[in-house]
């Protein structure tokens, strides 16, 4: 049965989507779809969070909008994510595997070092 279901979601895994990490700064481009329309819409910002595993992977990006922070957990495999793009690597190595500490930052201090 497990062998079933683990050769199943094989088949849906992607294999174009590039190595980033806990503390990068990316550009997540989504497919969003109005009435008839469709269209690319990018978010960009900081991972802080990567959980799951599979087909159920997901990750967190973070980003301040006018003074407040907005959150978005994108399914790593989903077929509505086009592509992710590293924009920025940290200076230095990220020892956390969550930054959820992120969220009480405010200005200069919410930057990922």
């Amino acid at each position: 049965m497990k062998r079933e279901v683990h050769e199943l979601e094989r088949q849906h895994l992607r294999d174009e989507i590039p190595q980033f990490e806990v503390g990068d700064s990316v550009d997540v481009h989504v497919r969003i779809v109005e009435g008839d329309k469709e269209r690319v819409q990018v978010f960009t910002g900081d991972v802080i969070a990567r959980k799951g595993s599979g087909t159920r992977e997901t990750f967190t990006v973070r980003r301040i909008v006018q003074g407040e922070g907005v959150e978005r957990v994108f399914p790593l495999h989903s077929p509505k994510l086009v592509k992710v793009v590293v924009r920025k690597k940290p200076q230095k190595r990220i020892r956390r595997a969550k930054l959820y500490y992120m969220r009480q930052r405010v200005g200069k201090r919410a930057r990922v070092r």
